[in-house]
């Protein structure tokens, strides 16, 4: 408690009111929510005050993340809690060197942090033992499935005591992930808050079309324009990434590149840098677009349209986090059309289309679409067999 109102927290989120509960009462819990919303404390406050209760033992409590980052960052929150107790937590992830890592497992951790592939690293160098594992937790366990890690989770569940508590946090349940759950978990309690389709309700969502050719150009106007305190703008490859943000480079902004062809410490420094306000602009690929705590971000720019709807609500969820108001703008190119539609759909949501002002724009065949905003074009529907045709109206004189 005392590490709690160190922290600031004062009423618990509406995932920590409905989860803290069923975590204390050691039932088996499958959580989804929106980020920004407390998820890291809603599994870890009611586990760790259980750890605090057995007899000490090293290795009681696992957490398995997807990414380096999200590892770093879920340890950062354990040390925060537990600042006033004697429990040590450890982190493991790939991309450094093994001897910090086998060092803190000699000394004796209660608390494991890792990525799947590091974590059986040590399994299978002998130099860790999950036979007293009491809690473990999957977080972002559909990222692990996209990323092709579940193989590896279910090599380390099967490592694991069968008496054990398991909670797994999951954005969508995908046919994998049911199965998973089905087979390493007992009778789990579910809890949602909110639709996992629906990006948060203080995010404006906008779509410049545009050309192919002139992407960098609506970028560079977009940035020079909008008035924002911080933005991530999100690529689809890695390569992009990078070509993004060597253009934005030359154009003076103050730009942190993130993907994972960066070495770990790249990494940590680009997002100190974009947390502490050195950083402007953050270029990065969709490893920022979960879980990632990035505070007070006020635009999300998507470069490329995603291909898949629920990694637009990810990149989204990146501004108007914890009830704070945020831009989601996306600049669409005509082989876009069919994955936006796509995403309107998921999200059961029209989003406007906009032609920025003043903006020397050339040919697109979507302009030909009377994807104008409402202001611009008015609709009228025509009755026709089989359904209705809408088409811009003629104004009467």
């Amino acid at each position: 408690m005392e590490g709690v109102k160190a922290m600031g927290y004062v009423e618990p989120t509406p995932i920590q009111l409905r989860a803290i509960p069923l975590l204390l009462e050691d039932k088996d819990l499958i959580g989804s929510a929106q980020t920004g919303t407390g998820k890291t404390a809603a599994f870890a406050l009611p586990m760790l005050s259980k750890l605090l209760a057995c007899p000490r033992k090293v290795h009681q409590m696992l957490i398995l993340e997807p990414t380096r980052e999200l590892a770093a960052q879920v340890e950062t929150a354990l040390h925060d809690f537990t600042r006033f107790t004697n429990l040590k937590t450890g982190v493991f992830y790939g991309g450094v060197g093994y001897g910090k890592q086998r060092e803190a497992l000699q000394e004796g951790v209660e608390i494991l942090v890792a990525t799947p592939g590091r974590l059986l690293d040590h399994i299978q160098q002998k130099a860790l033992d999950l036979s007293h594992i009491r809690y473990l937790v999957l977080d972002e366990a559909d990222r692990m499935l996209d990323m092709g890690f579940l193989p590896d989770v279910r090599r380390i569940v099967e490592r694991c005591p069968r008496q054990r508590q398991t909670a797994l946090f999951s954005a969508t349940i995908p046919a994998q992930i049911e199965t998973l759950i089905q087979w390493a978990m007992r009778s789990p309690e579910t809890v949602e808050i909110g639709m996992r389709r629906s990006p948060a309700e203080t995010v404006k969502h906008v779509v410049y079309p545009v050309s192919d050719f002139q992407k960098e150009a609506l970028l560079l106007e977009l940035l020079h324009r909008v008035d924002f305190d911080s933005v991530i703008v999100f690529c689809r490859t890695k390569s992009r990434a990078d070509h993004v943000s060597a253009v934005l480079k030359q154009k003076r902004h103050a730009v942190a590149v993130l993907h994972s062809n960066r070495t770990q410490q790249e990494r940590q420094r680009a997002l100190q840098g974009f947390r502490e306000g050195r950083y402007e602009v953050l270029v990065a690929t969709d490893i920022a677009s979960r879980g990632l705590d990035i505070a007070d971000v006020t635009h999300v720019i998507n470069f490329d349209v995603p291909q898949h709807p629920e990694d637009y609500v990810h990149r989204i969820g990146r501004t108007g986090r914890a009830q704070a108001t945020g831009d989601a703008l996306t600049i669409m190119v005509a082989e876009d059309r069919q994955p936006m539609e796509a995403i309107e759909r998921f999200i059961g949501q029209k989003i406007e289309r906009v032609k920025l002002e003043r903006f020397d724009y050339k040919y697109t065949s979507l302009f030909e679409a009377d994807q104008r905003p409402a202001h611009e074009t008015k609709f009228r529907a025509v009755r026709l067999s089989g359904g209705y045709f809408f088409g811009p109206s003629k104004r009467r004189r």
